[in-house]
């Protein structure tokens, strides 16, 4: 198992704002002991080639890889011409995910945002089509598409289409391509569609191929169901706070033992920073002594069920 660091924390200077650079961030990476960074595509600011190979040179430097890139297409807006746009955009970061991870990457994917005029058959219908659109691509680069169960992105509307389980597994079924496809799992995440998160990684494991980690806690004298929403799901609740990986509402000794059971012995990328670096470094010291626990301390980049797909697809790499 390898870990990787994604400042969630600085999302707003990063993206929004702009008033930190991912070069500042690589610096202070280096602080954590992880072995890759996971990219967002708003840290790119300009994404002219010689500003990617600028990125990539300054990852390598630092000692990093890049394994994983944070995409967030939105393939079920009611404008056709939007989602064309969406769809080039994905592909413009897959080539640049390509370009600074290599073969095995992943760039994630999203279905897109729940509008209330779109029935979630057509939105998964649009989803699906748009992800099996672009899987050429992802053959030609040596990539992995990543669908995260996710809830909202910072700059949407509405909530994921596929924030419900059904209709994430449903979407996911949709896709039978086990090569170029796969699940991105986040344990948190599946806490806010109002799921128990490791019950949810159960029933996705055997396409899971990367995983973010982060955790929740309930504000004092606040319960899960003084959270739920009509529909069941918890959503960002400002009651639902971030924190330290291991100390919060998620069950990682029943998470890895899922994960090992089924042979993920792949990417595990850090999802916090939210209350500081210091909170970024302690989850990282929890994910090596994991690593060391559930893992024998290895450092591959193993995933059963993918490499099996690879196989079975007369994939050698």
């Amino acid at each position: 198992m390898r870990i990787a660091a994604f400042p969630k924390g600085d999302l707003e200077q990063m993206v929004i704002r702009r008033t930190k650079s991912i070069f500042e961030w690589i610096d202070e990476a280096r602080t954590l002991g992880v072995d890759g960074l996971e990219l967002h595509t708003g840290f790119f600011w300009s994404t002219a080639e010689d500003e990617v190979r600028r990125i990539g040179d300054a990852i390598a430097a630092a000692g990093f890889q890049m394994p994983m890139m944070c995409a967030s297409p939105d393939f079920t807006h009611p404008n056709p011409d939007v989602r064309a746009r969406e769809i080039d955009g994905q592909a413009e970061f897959m080539r640049i995910t390509a370009l600074l991870g290599g073969p095995g990457a992943t760039c994630r994917v999203l279905s897109g945002q729940r509008y209330p005029e779109v029935p979630i058959e057509q939105g998964v219908r649009w989803a699906a089509e748009a992800i099996g659109g672009l899987l050429p691509l992802a053959a030609e680069l040596g990539i992995t598409l990543a669908i995260e169960n996710h809830y909202k992105a910072s700059t949407w509307t509405y909530p994921e289409l596929a924030q419900s389980p059904d209709v994430f597994r449903a979407l996911v079924d949709s896709i039978p391509d086990r090569v170029h496809f796969g699940v991105q799992y986040d344990p948190s995440n599946a806490i806010t569609a109002g799921v128990d998160s490791a019950e949810f990684l159960r029933s996705v494991i055997d396409r899971v191929v990367t995983m973010q980690a982060s955790d929740r806690f309930l504000e004092a004298g606040t319960t899960l169901d003084d959270l739920r929403q009509a529909d069941g799901t918890i959503g960002y609740s400002p009651a639902l706070k971030h924190g330290v990986i291991g100390r919060g509402l998620n069950d990682y000794d029943r998470i890895f033992t899922i994960l090992v059971d089924a042979g993920y012995d792949g990417w595990i990328s850090i999802e916090d920073g939210v209350n500081g670096i210091d909170e970024l470094r302690a989850s990282a010291d929890f994910l090596r002594e994991a690593r060391d626990r559930w893992f024998d301390g290895s450092t591959a980049v193993r995933v059963r069920s993918h490499e099996a797909a690879k196989s079975a697809a007369g994939h050698t790499g």
